[in-house]
């Protein structure tokens, strides 16, 4: 897979919704309801972070429900994409990038949305030909005004940010052009998937499918 197909699978799956849950969980069990709720409320697009022991067989379980698109969280290294491919992960997530990391996943046809948090990583990775990225930390990395200011020099990039990212400002970004999805874990906190609460997290996942965006 060249980094031009990787960038428009990524693309695909960002215009799927306006928002993809980035999700950290600890059991097994609550996979296949999480997936159902959140799919229900209108986010189809998942990604599960390697954060857990149990995040491979989360993805496994995760992907087994249908309307769901399960990728990977985090993934680091060589190792981590063949993990995650054989766990059933369609796709993977980085916070930054790294040539290893990503000739592995163009080894196994993988799509990827590598991180950048400034103009000279988002330019190595459009230079490579990756034009739909990952911005990271996003409020840490200056936020709405820095993807802003990024639109104008490099308006062949275009951004999924995450980090720091709720309800509350989710709507500033995907304002943005060069904004197609925002990343976030409100719509699925530790504490509703602790309390099993899977009709509190369909009712936070419909709220933010139901944002509007330009991107």
């Amino acid at each position: 897979m060249t980094p031009y197909q990787t960038s428009e699978a990524t693309l695909s799956l960002c215009r799927m919704a306006p928002v993809i849950p980035v999700l950290v969980i600890r059991d097994p069990a609550h996979a296949q309801p999480l997936a159902r709720a959140l799919v229900a409320g209108g986010l189809p697009v998942l990604e599960v972070t390697l954060r857990t022991p149990a995040a491979l067989e989360v993805i496994t379980e995760m992907s087994r429900i249908p309307g769901a698109v399960v990728g990977a969280g985090t993934v680091l290294s060589p190792k981590d994409v063949r993990a995650v491919a054989a766990a059933g992960a369609g796709f993977a997530v980085s916070p930054g990038s790294t040539d290893r990391l990503l000739a592995a996943c163009a080894e196994r046809a993988l799509p990827i949305l590598p991180g950048a948090a400034t103009a000279t990583e988002a330019m190595r990775l459009l230079e490579l030909g990756y034009t739909t990225q990952k911005f990271f930390p996003a409020e840490v990395a200056g936020g709405v005004a820095a993807l802003r200011a990024l639109a104008a020099p490099l308006p062949q990039i275009t951004f999924c940010p995450t980090g720091g990212i709720g309800l509350a400002n989710g709507a500033d970004y995907l304002a943005l052009s060069n904004v197609a999805c925002v990343g976030g874990s409100w719509v699925a906190s530790a504490d509703l998937i602790a309390q099993g609460d899977w009709d509190g997290i369909t009712a936070l996942a419909r709220a933010a499918a139901a944002l509007p965006r330009s991107g």
